[in-house]
């Protein structure tokens, strides 16, 4: 059975508003707002949700690139966050992200070769000739060419400097790699090539990711489990086939009846939600998705659901889920 490699509990990032003549801090973002759950080797873990909901910066405090408020980040059993700075250089090695804009991720200055190459020069891997053959390596590993090594981010398409990214995402020979919206700015026709390759050097590399996205057919497609957030919460984490064939929390459910189908003659039934998701600065009370549930009670407006294994490994967030109404619609 594998192993969990990164656990993460109770993490927080709020990032203060400041305002008046003196920039004092007059109110919070909660961002990511108490987040739990937990990521076995090899394994692919999505993170879906609406725009705002804090998908990217879980995902980035998970690697430490934004800083969390509170709570704690075992990495291979380590916690990232007590770490002294020149042992967590060591294990960023372990750890990698693919951006989600191919286009503003790699500097439009520097060569291929450079960008592949760079990570190997901080982290003292590789360098002159030895740092050349494992750029070449990486660059055929994901669909390159061996002449492209000289080449500038301008000169190739979006789908090939997606495929820099992942190169170089690859350099330090990561176990855990995020991927933000990895295939969002992509074409769809090109979408497929590179979920394609990133299943298969998963599968080649023994690699674990966490990717994140707002398109449940991707997610449906690539990962093997899938946490649903709604500002700055989780509110439900099951395996992929379970949560999309059995969705329990009435926000969940209304994000897989947007799943379009391709076939005209199939008619599905929508769920539309009313009103609008609340603030992050100023997040509803109790449930945070109660002023857009139609099963919401007076327990729901004042008391937050805690997370809770409704089935065998599928966890919700909602105090109405014992009620067979809602779980069978």
């Amino acid at each position: 059975m594998p192993e969990i490699i990164l656990k993460i509990e109770n993490l927080k990032k709020y990032f203060p508003l400041r305002g008046g003549i003196f920039s004092k801090q007059i109110a919070s973002v909660r961002a990511v707002d108490d987040v739990s759950f937990d990521v076995k080797e090899g394994e692919t873990f999505g993170l879906v949700g609406e725009s705002g909901c804090g998908k990217t910066t879980l995902g980035r405090c998970v690697l430490l690139l934004t800083q969390p408020t509170d709570g704690k980040i075992f990495f291979e059993g380590r916690d990232l966050i007590k770490m002294k700075k020149k042992e967590l250089r060591t294990l960023r090695q372990r750890t990698s992200m693919i951006f989600q804009d191919p286009y503003s991720s790699l500097n439009p200055r520097m060569t291929v070769g450079d960008i592949i190459g760079k990570p190997l020069e901080i982290h003292k891997l590789a360098k002159g000739e030895e740092k050349t053959r494992k750029v070449i390596e990486l660059m055929k590993m994901v669909g390159l060419s061996e002449e492209h090594i000289y080449r500038y981010p301008h000169e190739f398409s979006g789908g090939q400097k997606q495929r820099i990214g992942i190169a170089r995402a690859l350099a330090v020979n990561p176990k855990l790699i995020v991927a933000d919206e990895a295939v969002a700015a992509l074409d769809v026709s090109v979408r497929a090539g590179i979920l394609n390759l990133m299943k298969e050097l998963q599968k080649e590399l023994g690699l674990t990711y966490i990717f994140i996205s707002h398109d449940l057919s991707v997610v449906k497609h690539i990962c093997d489990k899938v946490a649903v957030m709604y500002l700055g919460e989780i509110v439900e984490i099951a395996e992929s086939e379970e949560i999309f064939n059995h969705p329990l929390h009435p926000y969940t459910k209304a994000l897989i009846s947007a799943i379009p189908i391709p076939d005209p003659t199939v008619k599905k039934k929508r769920i539309i939600l009313e009103g609008d998701p609340g603030t992050p600065i100023d997040p509803p009370p109790g449930c945070r998705f109660h002023e857009r549930c139609s099963f919401a009670n007076e327990r729901c407006k004042t008391e937050k659901p805690p997370l809770q294994e409704m089935k065998t490994g599928h966890w919700v967030a909602c105090h109405e889920l014992r009620h067979s109404s809602i779980i069978d619609q």
